[in-house]
């Protein structure tokens, strides 16, 4: 949906307009390692680890999500209602998903200390201070290269839609930048209708021998990377059929209704379904400082459809044991309720909610006062966080990358996993 709540940031304006370049972008320096054909979503190995991020750009109000605070000074207009684990309350705007909540967690005790829109994404997605003159991979880049599997050709590290930039993956390399999609096959992916497929092949045939005799002699880091690009390309024109949401049943459209959001996850599940190790959906745009309940109201009605009927599939399948998800945005949104009956950035106690891989269900961590103005108990921040899910997945955090000689931390050593969050 448009929103004319929010404000103007420069980030926003900046996420609406590139999609377009970020896809261009990642096709350029995408890539994965042997590319072989992919493999069917019913045969994919139980312990295959995937992580689901739903990032609420602009700031998700934590009182009018995972920690309302009614009838208090700060509470607004909505009620707590009760979920499917007892003594555990959400915001009414939420009913489907409360019916969920024994598959979720609840950590209720970020404090981030930060307020800016650009510097709380980095936080959120890099597990780090956003600092001059140093770039940290984004967590799609770390869990792309550390659950990349050989047999399976697609990209691991898509986002849906693309926003953002491509170029995320630091000293990773391009290799595990995001791809960015928008509920369709990539553009440009589908062989020209005046190219036949034996002309198209006997071509790409020819290219690769050329490479073969160029790479013989003049083999480099970068020429590594456009053949990784161009192979990858071919391979997402073969299965362009993965990204197709159209494929799918009507009925199926229905459960995830018909916002652009829930188009975005029913093509995550596809995602997912593939084997694709990283996927990211973005839902916009939260940053009410203005008539914050109105557009709580209908935005988290769009959520609330399309993020539900992912979390049932994702269960019911036998998935979510081996997906993490997380729900997270830049920060949270104030207390306080300012003149325009909306509510500004707000970093110093808020919530995400995580589930599925190892994340123990039902659990809730941390606490805030009566009014939602303080963490009271178990405050973790961004580092912490990152260290959780990379932990959730299987993962060692405090393990490094060997990036040329030099090792390069997985997440932030001066933080550790909520380890009371992890089964």
């Amino acid at each position: 949906m448009k929103c004319d709540y929010a404000c103007q940031s420069v980030d926003h304006q900046m996420a609406r307009r590139d999609f377009l370049g970020t896809l261009a972008g990642g096709f350029v320096v995408g890539g994965l390692g042997a590319l072989t054909s992919p493999l069917a979503a019913a045969h994919l190995k139980r312990e295959q680890m995937r992580v689901l991020v739903v990032f609420m750009s602009g700031g998700l109000s934590q009182l009018e999500s995972w920690d309302p605070k009614p009838k208090t000074d700060t509470g607004g207009p909505f009620r707590a209602i009760p979920t499917a684990v007892p003594g555990m309350h959400i915001s009414e705007l939420l009913p489907q998903t409360a019916l969920h909540m024994d598959k979720l967690a609840l950590i209720r005790s970020i404090n981030t200390r930060n307020g800016d829109h650009s510097k709380g994404r980095h936080q959120m997605e890099r597990g780090r201070n956003q600092m001059p003159g140093q770039d940290f991979p984004h967590l799609g880049a770390v869990v792309a290269k550390s659950l990349e599997r050989s047999d399976n050709p697609l990209p691991g590290h898509i986002r849906v839609p693309g926003g953002g930039r491509g170029s995320d993956a630091a000293y990773l390399g391009p290799r595990y930048n995001s791809i960015g999609v928008n509920g369709q096959p990539p553009a440009n992916s589908a062989r020209a209708g005046s190219l036949s497929e034996q002309a198209d092949q006997a071509r790409n045939d020819f290219r690769r021998r050329l490479n073969d005799r160029f790479m013989q002699q003049r083999r480099t880091a970068e020429t590594d990377v456009y053949l990784q690009s161009y192979e990858q390309a071919l391979q997402l024109m073969e299965r362009r059929d993965v990204f197709d949401v159209e494929k799918e049943p009507a009925k199926e459209h229905e459960r995830y209704g018909d916002s652009e959001f829930g188009k975005h996850c029913l093509m995550s599940r596809r995602l997912l379904e593939h084997g694709i190790p990283f996927v990211q959906v973005s839902h916009s745009n939260y940053d009410t400082h203005n008539e914050n309940f109105n557009f709580h109201l209908e935005q988290l009605g769009e959520f609330d459809r399309g993020f539900s009927a992912l979390i049932g599939d994702l269960h019911e399948r036998g998935m979510l044991e081996s997906t993490l998800v997380v729900v997270m945005s830049e920060f949270g949104r104030t207390p306080r309720i300012n003149a325009r009956f909306g509510r500004d950035h707000w970093g110093n106690a808020w919530s995400v909610c995580v589930g599925g891989a190892r994340i123990q269900p039902g659990a809730i961590i941390g606490k805030t006062n009566e009014n939602g103005t303080a963490v009271v108990d178990r405050e973790v921040n961004h580092g912490d966080l990152f260290h959780t899910y990379l932990s959730a997945v299987g993962l060692d955090s405090s393990d490094s990358f060997d990036i040329g000689g030099r090792s390069q931390p997985l997440a932030d050593p001066a933080h550790v996993p909520i380890h009371e969050l992890l089964s």
